[in-house]
């Protein structure tokens, strides 16, 4: 209002007097804006030194380029995941840290090997397309088939009665998709008309595909092992990940013939051909090695505390990954800012009042089993856990923190966080007491055994579609700038966790009613898998 006034006197007074008055009261609102400008912040001497050393002398590019482009993708049971360990604990030594491995179970070793695929008929087209994880091998010889699509049946007996078309032929098992092109490409360019025909053809071939498969009286799941004992050649699938170029990529279902993952445009190039009778041939070359038996393991490293040795604060992130990319966001991003968060404190804080243990969780892809393990393993350590703070979600910077349940968090995280600098915090959002997770990530681990245990919730990037499990979740995907970010701010948390005089209050709110009507439970601890028999 004072700022309308003020141009309204400047249009129509006129003459020096009218220019003083609007001078003085400008220069009276300014100084009264002055008056009211919050504080500088002083921070304390070690988050001032954890800001600098993040800022000027970050490690996190290096850190990222030798975890994920020469060791690349973890997959539990890869010889990738060892070379992971020997490389952060020799990294570790480098800072004077000590760092160990724990092994908690067992699974099946596997290297992944080459992949070739090319159609060889009706033209001949290299095909953009991978194995799965711990897929079997071609024997290190390219074998040829004929491309099929799974027929419309009546009921299970008709389907049983196909099976023998399958031999010698690969199979393709996922729906063909109607478009190449992600929802927000379609909203921008196409008619509202289009994109709502679009949606409504994908919405009902997508119900047409589930009474095929139902049709066929087995599940999706059981359909490759199905069709692998009917002596196909091999399986084709797509799980697009609804954005160019990216497809999600797990694990085969098969133990004799080869599982692959292709395309969206080369799937669907294949699949038109085989619906139109044209009947494609492929060339399929695997190289991969099964290990027999191997370790699963978690990666430990620690600061030990000097006033408090046996009472811990934890930084959470899971080293193992899916392996159709290298494993960048999900969980590189994590590991790499807790190391870089291990490096700085060792160097600016080295005497800690509580330990600080850095947890790089094995198999958390499979069942939060690393985490899982290390918390029915060491109650010693569970038991005088002060915090734990885990990253799982991307390279965003941190957007929202809950406080997981426990009814004081708010008390405990509100100071902790108001130590870090301001132009970090002032953009999260905070939910206290929040509610306790019961999965997704490892800290769900330690809350279900009733310790604090926080996620740094990221912002997307895309990750759900771009870089969650997909053949895209590589290093040039990383925003630096945010991880910075994010070291600053877990440091800093760390560092006041350790600084705290006792244990914080661990008091678990009321659930809220669940749909039943009757108070919701807290989560349980549960069983890791330490076996990859039968996954």
């Amino acid at each position: 209002m004072v700022h309308m006034n003020n141009a309204w006197r400047c249009r129509h007074l006129g003459g020096p007097l009218s220019f003083v008055l609007v001078l003085g009261l400008t220069t009276s609102l300014v100084t009264a804006q002055a008056q009211w400008r919050m504080p500088e912040q002083q921070l304390e001497p070690v988050v001032a030194q954890i800001v600098t050393e993040a800022r000027a002398h970050s490690q996190l590019k290096q850190l990222a380029h030798e975890l994920l482009d020469v060791v690349g993708p973890r997959l539990v049971g890869t010889p990738q995941m060892k070379n992971a360990h020997d490389w952060a604990v020799a990294k570790y030594a480098d800072w004077g840290i000590d760092a160990r491995y724990e092994e908690f179970g067992e699974w099946r070793g596997w290297d992944r090997g080459i992949s070739h695929i090319d159609m060889v008929y009706p033209r001949v087209k290299t095909l953009a397309g991978t194995q799965l994880a711990w897929s079997p091998t071609t024997g290190g010889k390219a074998v040829e088939g004929e491309v099929i699509t799974l027929p419309d049946v009546k009921d299970s007996l008709a389907f049983q009665a196909w099976l023998p078309h399958v031999k010698g032929k690969y199979v393709m098992v996922s729906m063909l998709q109607p478009t190449g092109r992600p929802d927000y490409n379609w909203e921008e360019y196409g008619k509202p008309e289009s994109v709502e025909k679009m949606k409504n053809e994908r919405d009902s071939l997508t119900e047409r595909w589930r009474e095929k498969i139902a049709a066929t009286g087995v599940s999706a799941r059981s359909l490759p092992r199905i069709v692998e004992e009917a002596g196909a050649a091999g399986i084709l699938e797509c799980y697009w990940s609804r954005e160019f170029g990216s497809n999600k990529i797990f694990g085969a279902r098969t133990t004799k013939i080869p599982s692959l993952d292709i395309s969206l445009e080369d799937y669907g190039v294949l699949y038109r051909l085989a619906e139109n009778g044209h009947k494609p041939r492929i060339k399929v070359e695997t190289d991969s090695k099964h290990l027999g038996t191997v370790p699963t393991f978690n990666t430990i490293a620690e600061i030990k505390g000097t006033e408090k040795p046996d009472e811990y604060v934890i930084l959470s992130a899971h080293f193992d990954s899916w392996e159709g990319g290298s494993g960048a966001t999900d969980n590189g991003t994590g590991t790499i800012t807790m190391m870089e968060v291990a490096r700085i404190l060792k160097k600016v804080y080295p005497n800690p009042k509580r330990t600080i243990l850095i947890g790089h969780w094995g198999s958390e892809e499979q069942g939060l089993n690393g985490s899982r393990a290390f918390v029915l393993d060491h109650p010693e350590i569970v038991q005088n856990t002060q915090a734990v703070f885990n990253q799982d979600n991307g390279t965003g910077r941190v957007a929202n923190l809950s406080g997981s349940g426990f009814l004081h968090a708010y008390d405990f995280m509100g100071r902790w966080m108001a130590a870090a600098p301001r132009e970090i915090t002032r953009d999260i959002e905070t939910d206290f007491p929040g509610s306790p997770s019961g999965g997704g990530s490892d800290h769900a681990s330690f809350t279900a055994a009733g310790i604090p245990a926080f996620m740094m919730s990221s912002l997307s990037w895309g990750y759900g579609t771009i870089t969650w499990h997909t053949n895209l979740d590589t290093y040039d995907k990383l925003i630096f700038d945010d991880l910075k970010s994010n070291v600053i701010l877990i440091a800093t948390l760390a560092y006041k966790a350790s600084e705290e005089p006792a244990l914080v209050d661990r008091e678990k709110r009321v659930m809220p009613l669940g749909r039943d009507g009757q108070p919701g439970q807290w989560p349980v601890i549960r069983q890791p898998r330490r076996s990859g028999v039968g996954y």
